[in-house]
This record gives structure tokens, C-alpha cells and sequence, in this order.
């Protein structure tokens, strides 16, 4: 049975130093601090405005580790086959790469990765460490091998037995 999507979703890259729960424990921690700093000093008016910054500053970095980590706006990450195009999105805050099929003069299937070669000579590695799950990847290569057949594109897999 064909899937109903052609969008295969990544998860997150994990390449920062403090995972997410720590960024988390961090961000919390930062707030608690403030909250205490405002309902303990409620005579000395004078710093209460650094005070509401670093507040503010704290709520704006909970938001972002919360936008970056999770799917709060639906899946960012992802490896998509249209008719005419392969897109890669590589997260909410980085630029999709549009692979058109024309455009394409080789893909390469290894282990963790797909190798996508241009006619103009351009070569890109995608990742496929980002994609989870045995049926995920069952998923992703029935595509890239439909994505190929459809499009006359050579397609060396070096999956296959």
C-alpha cells in the first residue's frame, strides 16, 4: 500500500552541546531566578527593569529551544518527493534545498546518507541518521528508488544485497 504522503519527517539534528532537557533546566532555572529577584526586592524599584529584560530574555529562549526541539508548528525536518522536485528541510530556522529532477544527474543510497550529484557537478550529502525507525526507512528508500524509476535517474544502492 503506497503512502498517503511523500514527506518523510526527520528528527532534529542533535549537534548542540546541552540537550534539550538541560537547555530546558537552564531556561527554568533563569526564570525561577528572576521570579524570586521580583517577589523578594519589592521595595528597591531599582533594578526591577533589568530585572523584566532578563525575564523577557529567558521567555524568548524557553520559546526558541521549545520551537527548534519540538514539533509545535508541525514537522520542520523533513525529506520531501513531489512529481518534479526533492526537498530537503533541514529545520524551522534553515532554508529548503529544491532538488528538481531534471536537474539531477546521479543519486547514491549508502547506509546513512543520500548523495544527491547534479548535472552542473554540484554534489550534496543529506543525512539519514535524522530518519528514526526501520518503517521510516523502508518508507524513505521505496521513494528515493520510485523518485528515481519515474525520472530516469541513475540510482546507485549500496542497500541492497
Amino acid at each position: 500500500m503506497p503512502p498517503t504522503s511523500t514527506r518523510i519527517r526527520l528528527q532534529p539534528a542533535n549537534n548542540s552541546r546541552i540537550p534539550f532537557w538541560g537547555q530546558m533546566a537552564i531556561g527554568l532555572l533563569w526564570i525561577f531566578y528572576v521570579g524570586s529577584r521580583l517577589v523578594a526586592d519589592s521595595n528597591s524599584t531599582d533594578q526591577h527593569f533589568l530585572d523584566y529584560v532578563f525575564l523577557a530574555f529567558s521567555l524568548i529562549y524557553i520559546g526558541y529551544v521549545l520551537v527548534n526541539n519540538a514539533p509545535i508548528f508541525g514537522t520542520q525536518t523533513y525529506l520531501e518527493f513531489t512529481p518534479a522536485y526533492m526537498v530537503h528541510k533541514g529545520g524551522l530556522f534553515r532554508p529548503k534545498q529544491a532538488f528538481p529532477a531534471e536537474d539531477i544527474a546521479k543519486l547514491e543510497l549508502a547506509l546513512r546518507q543520500l548523495r544527491v550529484q547534479l548535472k552542473d557537478g554540484n554534489n550534496y550529502v543529506l543525512s539519514l541518521r535524522e530518519v528514526r525507525g526501520t518503517r521510516r526507512r523502508r518508507i524513505l528508500h521505496e521513494q528515493v528508488q520510485r523518485f528515481a524509476s519515474n525520472h530516469q535517474i541513475p540510482l546507485h544502492d549500496s542497500q541492497e544485497k
